[in-house]
């Protein structure tokens, strides 16, 4: 019996690895000036314009604790469709696809409660990487300020 491999993109933030699903990616591009958004939630950086379409861009750096830093030239932007909304988020460096078997990752609901976006941490011979889980970045709160946000533009 062969097992299916799992694709991932693996960023990086601070010399930390986190990753989400490849399915859920469309594009990486350099990052650009994020504008601002009045009334936002406070993990959100701004908006971006991108080919006509307004994208919400997240500070995942916020969720995860890390401090908050300018935007460099060598920045990039992944931009990612999920069952919810299209959105972006703000990475230092993006490391590429790690393929990988469900039997190497560790669910989330085993390490710890209350962490709803975050999917997993997935165990590899040089280190360990945190899963995303875009669906779940937002609370209920957060979700409905940023579409009365986005509603205002």
């Amino acid at each position: 019996m062969t097992t299916r491999a799992h694709h991932l993109v693996a960023f990086s933030l601070d010399q930390q690895r986190f990753a989400i699903q490849l399915a859920v990616v469309q594009r990486v591009v350099q990052a650009v000036e994020i504008t601002p958004l009045p009334k936002a939630p406070s993990v959100v950086m701004g908006i971006i314009n991108v080919q006509g379409q307004v994208i919400p861009v997240l500070n995942i750096r916020k969720r995860f604790r890390l401090p908050d830093k300018d935007i460099n030239l060598v920045d990039y932007l992944i931009i990612a469709a999920t069952t919810k909304r299209k959105m972006a988020f703000l990475v230092d460096d993006v490391i590429g696809i790690v393929a990988h078997q469900e039997s190497d990752v560790t669910k989330a609901t085993d390490i710890a409660s209350g962490i709803d976006y975050v999917e997993g941490v997935l165990r590899l011979p040089d280190g360990m990487i945190l899963i995303h889980n875009l669906d779940e970045f937002f609370s209920f709160a957060e979700a409905k300020s940023l579409d009365l946000a986005m509603k205002a533009l």
